[in-house]
């Protein structure tokens, strides 16, 4: 059994929900606290014996290409003042046996594509994607999770966890055949459905581990609204030929695409960041959170 060691990333997307904030930079470089989302996907592949990393990168993209390079400028200001934490941390940015490849997505025609593009890279190997936009929390990193159940059942793998009915139509939704607790096989997927068509509530986010075979079903799937490569509309194709599961990961997710999402994100991670979790519990103690509630109340009144 071939190893998963490969982990692509698409990050070509104009990141138009955070517009102005997008305009100029990468949405997966916006900083939860002092880490950008990037980062922290990163991280979590790293986590689940990920040693390459493939950013499939558009227009705007070149801070990312930045962030994973080495800035001898920094380093040695760094070093001269003294700032041997600083130091560290920058260096550790960068783990001596991670390799990074970028490949540029010239057409923004879906997220379908966007994976395609990795194929020349990838070859004949299983491999993952992440995107960054799902931030994570979780004890055993949740790539790891999926790597540890690929490595038993060799079968394509589906992060998923439930959502409220209403939502429905902004996920994917598989209709699970249960095999377990958190185990489902995947009997049919479907892009967005509206909630009276949904065939379950298990939407899907965004972790995927894939045998090698899906870039077939990508070469090969008509392009939906938009002109766009959906991978949804691959897996539903390859689930005629091979087999793919659904896992509930064990983990808190932070939609950090929408602005609640990563708004919630932030504030949990700066009430646990060594530096400013004290200080910044303290300051939320002083706010009159009902503010808002109030001055809705008086402008219906």
């Amino acid at each position: 059994m071939t190893k998963i060691r490969k982990a692509v990333f698409p990050v070509a997307g104009f990141g138009t929900r955070f517009l102005p904030a997008t305009k100029a930079s990468p949405k997966e470089m916006l900083p939860v606290v002092d880490k950008p989302l990037i980062q922290y996907a990163v991280e979590e592949a790293a986590a689940a014996g990920i040693t390459e990393i493939i950013f499939i990168t558009g227009r705007s993209k070149r801070t990312i290409e930045d962030h994973f390079d080495k800035a001898y400028e920094l380093e040695a200001e760094l070093a001269a003042h003294g700032k041997l934490k600083l130091l560290k941390e920058v260096q550790s940015l960068l783990p001596e046996n991670m390799h990074y490849s970028y490949v540029r997505q010239s057409e923004m025609l879906g997220l379908g594509h966007a994976v395609l593009c990795a194929r020349p890279l990838i070859g004949d190997e299983p491999f993952a994607v992440v995107l960054a936009d799902d931030l994570i929390e979780a004890d055993v990193s949740v790539l790891k999770q999926m790597v540890d159940i690929y490595e038993q059942h060799e079968a394509s793998i589906i992060g998923v966890q439930n959502v409220p009915l209403e939502q429905t139509s902004s996920y994917g939704i598989v209709r699970p055949q249960s095999m377990g607790v958190r185990m489902h096989r995947i009997a049919d997927i479907v892009e967005k459905p509206q909630p009276e068509n949904a065939p379950s509530t298990l939407g899907v986010v965004g972790r995927y581990v894939f045998r090698p075979e899906l870039f077939n079903y990508l070469e090969n799937v008509k392009p939906g609204a938009g002109g766009e490569i959906q991978l949804t509309d691959a897996i539903a194709a390859m689930l005629a030929d091979h087999p793919a599961l659904a896992y509930e990961f064990k983990g808190r997710r932070y939609d950090c695409g929408s602005k609640i999402g990563y708004l919630e994100a932030t504030v949990v991670h700066a009430l646990k960041h060594p530096q400013v979790a004290e200080q910044f519990a303290a300051f939320l103690s002083t706010l009159d959170l009902n503010v808002n509630q109030k001055k809705v109340s008086n402008e219906t009144n």
